[in-house]
């Protein structure tokens, strides 16, 4: 199989020939990879370990802004992807959230993407799209506290601003699709919508304020044939059965540390209805233990997640910090690589008391 045949057999839960690799790393960690194993550029260390997906982006065109804003003119410091500085529609109106300048679908330049999709000759699964992470820009623009307490005083300013914002997404992302869809295999977007202990919101909010526009991508991913995948962080397990009724097909990156993500009650509860991508502890497996370690965790997750397909390996978060050991990363995929499911699995049962 290529391994966008083996991605999208995962997808339609099929057990594949090998099981499935993703490896999303942030650019500090790619960095110390290329230097400790000697690489001229990231794609060879994709290809070491056996990444089986490859990803296109549009390009910004828009007005110029600070480097350290987004799209909604939220301007964020910090470590990292930082923290916003303000909250600008916190005490708006309803006539002033309409009224914000939301940005432009046609600032995204998408000319590129089908050149630079079928570049990888179809032999990778291609992911796609627009990020669209509509729940962390309404936090953004509202606040998070007031933002709930909106929910219930105010719910018509939360819907105005989730509206503007997915109205923004949908259509950058039809203009990607128009212009590449047949060159993209996975809509992938992001929304943790899960902390360390549990959701963030509960079931009735998540379906009465996000769900409608999770779905609104979801459908837009699906007119254009594409399977959809959502990075969700932490322990969300009490939204995923309105995640699969609005018809998700995949989710990344399933962090078996936090509250209510058992891997195993994940597989029987609804491993036959969406696809898994992750699950391999990237908090304490990956980043403190040794390789040793790393290769027998993963055969374990791989034991339960695998049988059946609808499963992709990897780290149980979107990026491989640079803190994590590149002998650890290496460990885990050559473990992946090496695994064989029934073979596995059964020698598993075997020594399982």
């Amino acid at each position: 199989m290529t391994s966008r045949e083996r991605v999208l057999a995962a997808f339609y839960h099929v057990e594949p020939d090998l099981v499935p690799r993703w490896c999303g790393a942030s650019p500090e960690f790619l960095a110390k990879a290329r230097r400790q194993l000697h690489l001229t550029d990231d794609e060879s260390f994709f290809v070491r370990i056996g990444d089986d997906f490859r990803r296109v982006f549009a390009q910004y065109a828009g007005p110029a802004h600070p480097a350290n804003s987004t799209i909604f003119g939220i301007e964020r410091a910090g470590h990292g992807y930082g923290q916003p500085l303000s909250h600008p529609l916190a005490d708006a109106t309803l006539q002033q959230v309409h009224d914000y300048p939301w940005p432009d679908p046609n600032w995204q330049d998408v000319s590129r993407i089908r050149v630079n999709a079928l570049a990888w000759n179809r032999q990778y699964a291609i992911l796609g799209g627009d990020w669209s992470p509509f729940w962390h820009d309404a936090i953004d623009l509202l606040g998070m506290e007031n933002m709930y307490l909106k929910m219930y005083d105010e719910p018509e300013i939360v819907d105005a601003v989730l509206q503007h914002i997915v109205d923004y997404y949908a259509a950058v992302n039809r203009r990607i699709f128009d212009a590449a869809a047949d060159a993209i295999d996975v809509f992938f977007i992001g929304n943790d919508f899960g902390g360390q202990t549990g959701p963030l919101l509960s079931p009735a909010q998540f379906e009465r304020f996000m769900l409608p526009h999770l779905k609104r991508l979801i459908d837009i991913g699906h007119q254009y044939r594409l399977k959809v995948q959502l990075h969700c962080c932490g322990g969300f397990e009490p939204l995923i059965p309105a995640m699969i009724a609005a018809g998700l097909d995949g989710l990344h990156a399933i962090q078996p540390c936090c509250g209510g993500m058992d891997l195993a009650k994940l597989k029987t509860n609804y491993g036959a209805k969406i696809l898994f991508n992750g699950a391999i502890d990237s908090h304490h497996v990956l980043i403190n233990g040794t390789p040793d370690l790393v290769r027998q965790r993963t055969r374990e997750v791989l034991a339960i997640m695998a049988p059946g397909g609808g499963y992709i390996a990897g780290a149980s978060h979107d990026y491989i910090l640079e803190e994590t050991p590149v002998e650890n990363v290496i460990a885990m995929f050559d473990a992946v690589a090496g695994f064989n499911v029934e073979g596995d699995v059964r020698n598993r049962q075997r020594t399982t008391p």
